[in-house]
């Protein structure tokens, strides 16, 4: 079972590929869609799920999506075609830090997918070239909330603190105009969703070949998880504008 197979089973019951509840998501894209008829971007956009739901809900709202899985695309565009929004939904797939657009757009998104640009500055640049006059992005990014041990750097990066991560975007030609902290229990709900989805695969299909591997990824990753950065790493979700005059 490869990296793709394992991440699609464990997000069954949290198809956002981020801790953040349905609530969150919801405020987050008010913030960021406020007219609803704006052309919005997904840099890693995945299986698409912060698309269709800006879709889903805004009829004048038109939205691309960029990603290097054949498969999440896929998943994206039946789910758009049971949703009934396929027709505002264009989907490319390429490489995020490749991909060119003819025109800008209103709205740039990006959750999980800092690692593809090589971290949170080298994205926000990347998003930056495809953004419209007074625009906005949209980005998640991890942070340390205490410091780390050296096991849990090397499993998740070397992030820092939220005040310095912050700084760092406000240096960059960025001003937030809207943010959201994840809270420990859309941490804790987002690690027993992954990891218990891949489990509970597991031990639903014990004749097939990935099972043994599969329930062994889950266990290893559950204990990384509660012995490795649970008391240390969060999650902060970020609306930015830039900066008149720091572009």
């Amino acid at each position: 079972m490869n990296r793709e197979q394992i991440s699609r089973i464990a997000h069954t019951e949290h198809p956002i590929k981020s801790p953040l509840d349905d609530d969150s998501v919801h405020r987050l894209l008010q913030r960021g869609l406020p007219r609803g008829d704006e052309r919005v971007l997904d840099l890693g956009c995945g299986g698409g799920e912060w698309l269709l739901r800006a879709l889903a809900t805004r009829p004048h709202l038109h939205a691309e999506g960029v990603d290097v899985s054949a498969d999440a695309l896929a998943q994206a565009a039946a789910a758009a075609l049971d949703r009934g929004v396929q027709d505002r939904l264009v989907l490319h797939h390429q490489k995020a830090e490749d991909f060119v657009s003819a025109e800008p757009f209103d709205v740039v998104l990006s959750f999980g997918a800092t690692h593809a640009f090589g971290g949170l500055l080298p994205t926000l640049a990347a998003a930056r070239k495809h953004l419209a006059p007074g625009g906005r992005v949209l980005v998640g990014e991890g942070f340390w909330d205490r410091p780390p041990s050296p096991e849990a750097v090397e499993m998740l990066g070397n992030f820092t603190d939220l005040a310095t991560t912050v700084d760092r975007v406000v240096a960059d030609g960025w001003t937030p105009v809207d943010g959201h902290v994840s809270t420990r229990r859309e941490l804790d709900d987002y690690e027993w969703a992954c990891w218990g989805s891949l489990a509970a695969w597991a031990l639903d299909h014990p004749a097939d070949l990935d099972s043994a591997h599969a329930l062994e990824t889950a266990t290893t990753r559950r204990s990384e998880w509660l012995r490795g950065y649970r008391d240390t790493w969060g999650f902060v979700s970020l609306v930015l504008r830039p900066t008149p005059g720091r572009a």
